[in-house]
């Protein structure tokens, strides 16, 4: 008996010293830069030439290769965007890319690759607030121009990203709608390129209450003392001369419907900058990340620096359908009170007020 036991021991040891023997011998020919571009997309979401600008920044904050079986870096970053891009770790028929790899040696590639894509550098060269005036005034500049609204600087909303049940903490992740999530802050431009995310609260948060406790609030703060631009958000923002929101109870065919209109319009941007960045990156949603919070907010902001990266490339957004938007302005004008609100604080913004008179005189 025990030496049936040894024998069936010895005879798994042979067939796994196979099985990386193949899988080595595969990634050695493997050559996914061969694929068509059409393919390449399909599986990677970013062009060519986005891949190896992305594979050369990151380069240096990868592991270094010690072994000649090592998994090439190429090979490591193409499988975590194959993930990213379909949200499984699953082997498809001629995918040659995972089945080079175990599972084990994927989920060390993934983790490798999550941690380059968050390094300080890189998440600050794809991921940029306008901290500058000029930055802000070319903002401003193309919301003006696409959409006739002025002093626009970002839109912003929050998303959730679906995680599993933590094991810490776990009431500050479970959501309203009875699943355990992020509730990711995101602020886009006019051209859908995503200026802010902040992935670290659960989705117990509020949107109010994760803007609140950022550093971009204070930022804000700062700005609309000497400047006039300010990001378009839902009414469970609280209004400011930075944060212009929809004005509630507005009359039919007067200038505060008209202001709700527009505004509705050009919010709408964040929406669909959250639906691309789902359909892009399928590892965002429907499906649970399979990560504790803290890798997946990681998660969550590798897929913003492709994104980003995707934009700049003019690579093809794939097909999606508009994601239903929880903070959509004209169904959601009478939600609650921001977590900020102060009863004595004034009902009417002075910069509000402006804005309102200017869209309605400018009306076409």
């Amino acid at each position: 008996m025990a030496r049936a036991i040894l024998l069936a021991y010895a005879e798994e040891v042979r067939k796994r010293r196979v099985l990386r023997v193949q899988r080595r011998r595969l990634r050695d020919t493997t050559d996914p830069m061969q694929l068509s571009d059409k393919e390449f997309i399909a599986n990677f979401r970013l062009n060519k030439c986005g891949f190896r600008q992305m594979l050369e920044e990151i380069d240096v904050y990868l592991p270094p290769i010690q072994r000649k079986t090592a998994v090439r870096n190429e090979i490591k970053v193409l499988a975590a965007l194959n993930f990213f891009a379909h949200g499984s770790y699953q082997r498809r028929v001629g995918d040659s890319v995972l089945n080079s790899m175990s599972q084990p040696t994927f989920s060390k590639s993934l983790r490798d690759v999550i941690n380059a894509l968050n390094a300080r550098e890189v998440i600050l060269k794809h991921i940029k607030f306008p901290m500058s005036l000029g930055d802000r005034k070319i903002i401003m500049n193309n919301f003006m121009k696409e959409y006739g609204f002025p002093g626009v600087i970002g839109c912003i909303s929050g998303t959730h990203v679906a995680i599993l049940r933590p094991t810490e903490q776990e009431l500050a992740f479970f959501n309203e709608r009875s699943y355990y999530s992020l509730n990711v802050m995101i602020i886009s431009d006019a051209n859908l390129n995503i200026r802010h995310v902040n992935a670290s609260f659960g989705g117990d948060s509020t949107d109010s209450r994760v803007l609140i406790q950022s550093k971009l609030y204070k930022i804000m703060e700062n700005l609309a003392s000497r400047e006039e631009c300010w990001f378009l958000g839902h009414s469970e923002y609280r209004q400011r001369p930075w944060m212009m929101t929809p004005i509630l109870d507005a009359a039919p065919c007067t200038p505060e419907e008209y202001f709700n209109q527009q505004h509705a319009r050009v919010w709408g941007t964040v929406g669909r900058c959250i639906s691309v960045l789902k359909a892009r990156w399928k590892c965002l949603g429907p499906k649970y990340l399979h990560y504790d919070p803290l890798t997946a907010g990681k998660m969550v902001n590798a897929c913003i620096v492709l994104h980003n990266i995707a934009n700049a490339w003019d690579v093809p957004i794939p097909e999606y359908e508009p994601e239903v938007h929880s903070k959509s302005i004209m169904n959601n004008l009478d939600r609650g009170q921001p977590d900020d609100f102060d009863e004595e604080s004034p009902t009417i913004d002075a910069t509000r007020v402006m804005l309102v008179d200017k869209l309605w005189k400018d009306r076409t």
